[in-house]
């Protein structure tokens, strides 16, 4: 089987664990600094996938999930959703414990800042290395972009890791902009009214 990009299905969930777990926030492969592989899905894959399965796509092959986008339309319901439905559980299971991730559990997401109202959807993308360079990151996007545009939603943000300069790289070549330059990165917006990606 030749690599495909196709609508995420819960099936696919355990592989875009995988795949969140394996790559770091610069694109590379690299050992987990916490104990749980589950950690990074539940905070950059899992809610988006769960909250709305419509807007994301992953690519597969015979090995299986080699590489993930999920999104949602608008970023600040989406923090409302996530206190509601996504959050509670995990606290209950992991109660504060100083480490980061569990710290990211009981604080939740971060509110959406008024620099990002024009952009309000954001998204997230994982590639494993097997597949990167080879026009799957490009073909993700096209997918939740067409899916974003055709939602009547005006524009798109997602944040890189400020030492991934191959995404940082990547996103400007796709006609994302730099609005935001933060401590952990940089925050990119994409807007939708215009052509492709």
């Amino acid at each position: 089987m030749s690599a495909t990009v196709r609508q995420f299905h819960p099936v696919d969930m355990a592989g875009v664990y995988r795949v969140c777990a394996r790559v770091d926030g610069a694109g590379r492969p690299a050992p987990l600094p916490h104990a749980n592989d589950d950690f990074p899905g539940h905070l950059y894959a899992g809610p988006y996938a769960t909250a709305d399965p419509g807007l994301a796509f992953v690519l597969v092959d015979a090995d299986g999930v080699g590489g993930y986008i999920v999104a949602t339309a608008d970023a600040a319901a989406f923090r409302v959703w996530a206190e509601t439905f996504w959050w509670p559980p995990l606290r209950s299971q992991y109660p504060p414990d100083g480490s980061d991730p569990v710290a990211v559990f009981h604080r939740g997401f971060f509110p959406v800042g008024p620099e990002l109202a024009r952009h309000p959807a954001q998204l997230h993308m994982k590639i494993d290395p097997r597949f990167q360079g080879r026009g799957w990151g490009r073909a993700l996007i096209e997918r939740c972009t067409a899916e974003l545009r055709r939602r009547d939603v005006p524009g798109v943000h997602l944040m890189v890791a400020g030492q991934n300069r191959h995404a940082i790289g990547f996103y400007r070549r796709l006609g994302f902009t730099e609005a935001v330059r933060h401590p952990s990165g940089r925050t990119f917006v994409l807007d939708l009214s215009r052509g492709s990606p």
